[in-house]
């Protein structure tokens, strides 16, 4: 074999001819994994694979107004890219995509662990799509701090849905982003409405006051329960329950159920002395279980119901407007915190700054006060 060489240390009782089968072949100089230039003559499982297209603006705003979900994936990527070069693309293509955005109804759901949040969904899900309507589900999942990583297992929770057609499910890391929410959660939302869909699902990571976050990016905001009411309410913030327009006691069914009843009463009774999440509505306690889906098609009418009564009294505009001016501040305040931090004369005196406090050398203050001191000059 002409394409072949013999290594270079071989087993002292091997044959000397060519018949020994450990020669290696040659690398082959057209191509880094070995195939040819010319590889139309391969069969399609074995040709090399092309790189992805670069895509303009134009193409992404395409295949997001045609619902393609590889398209509206990749966009959702771009947005949540730290390079300068892709945020500034990913800005032109939400401002292209904007007219088409605002008309999906935004529903943010959280609760505590083991309540079932993601079976929940994936029931609540799948029953919209059957009532005509497209689902997109925002699933946040927790970054460890350590690795930052995450496992992001929501699309195995969710397998159902996952295969449907009229449903599209994005699992983000949440980024240690207060809130539990991903730090562009915000204009993956209006990507998904831009593409098409109804109803966007916003999982968050946990329970905490800074669910506050969740709040002010969805219309309706439900926190999903276990039963055993007495001792769960011992867990649950009073403010996280401030902010909820439905409470739903989840997993109502078999021996269950009338625990779940009875919890229903016990977090009714909490939220008389509760004012209310949302102007001029009354937000009330539910059973459902995902398992046998009852109570499912109730929630649905208590969250159209509630959509209709913002939109007639204009408490839906205007929490709406809200909304945007926090995203501005929001945004703002992201800025100014990456103009300081990756300023060149800052990360020069950090270090000396954090080392004079752990040496008890500058109190906390002092040092903030040298540090924007720097700041200020540097921008001068």
């Amino acid at each position: 074999m002409t394409d072949t060489y013999r290594p270079d240390w071989v087993p002292e009782d091997a044959k000397k001819d060519d018949t020994y089968a450990c020669h290696v072949m040659k690398g082959v100089k057209e191509m880094h994994d070995g195939l040819l230039s010319s590889s139309a003559h391969l069969a399609p499982s074995v040709r090399p694979v092309q790189r992805r297209k670069k895509l303009t603006v134009a193409d992404y705003v395409r295949g997001i107004e045609q619902g393609d979900r590889v398209i509206l994936s990749r966009a959702i990527t771009l947005v949540e890219s730290n390079n300068k070069d892709h945020f500034k693309l990913a800005q032109q293509v939400l401002q292209a995509v904007l007219p088409r955005t605002g008309k999906a109804l935004r529903i943010g759901i959280t609760g505590v662990p083991g309540a079932g949040k993601s079976t929940f969904i994936e029931a609540f899900g799948n029953m919209l799509i059957e009532a005509g309507y497209k689902v997109a589900v925002l699933a946040v999942d927790p970054t460890s701090q350590v690795t930052k990583g995450s496992i992001l297992g929501d699309k195995t929770r969710m397998e159902t849905l996952t295969k449907h057609p009229e449903a599209y499910i994005r699992p983000s890391p949440a980024g240690g982003t207060l809130g539990g929410v991903a730090r562009k959660s915000r204009e993956t939302m209006l990507l998904c409405e831009a593409a098409g869909y109804d109803i966007i699902l916003v999982e968050t990571v946990g329970v905490g006051q800074s669910e506050v976050t969740v709040r002010s990016m969805v219309d309706f905001f439900m926190l999903i329960v276990l039963t055993g009411a007495g001792d769960e309410l011992q867990g649950i913030k009073k403010g996280v329950m401030e902010l909820a327009d439905a409470i739903v006691v989840n997993k109502a069914d078999g021996d269950n159920l009338k625990r779940a009843l009875i919890a229903r009463s016990d977090y009714d009774r909490m939220l008389h002395y509760i004012r209310p999440a949302t102007e001029k509505w009354k937000t009330q306690a539910y059973t459902c279980s995902a398992v046998t889906k009852d109570g499912l098609d109730e929630l649905w009418d208590v969250i159209q119901e509630f959509a209709e009564q913002g939109k007639e009294n204009g408490v839906f505009l205007k929490r709406r407007q809200e909304q945007s001016l926090r995203w501005v501040r929001d945004m703002i305040d992201e800025h100014l915190h990456n103009l300081f931090f990756n300023n060149v004369v800052i990360q020069g005196r950090m270090g000396e700054v954090e080392a004079a406090v752990l040496d008890g050398e500058m109190s906390e203050s002092q040092a903030v006060e040298e540090l924007i001191g720097v700041f200020d000059k540097s921008l001068k």
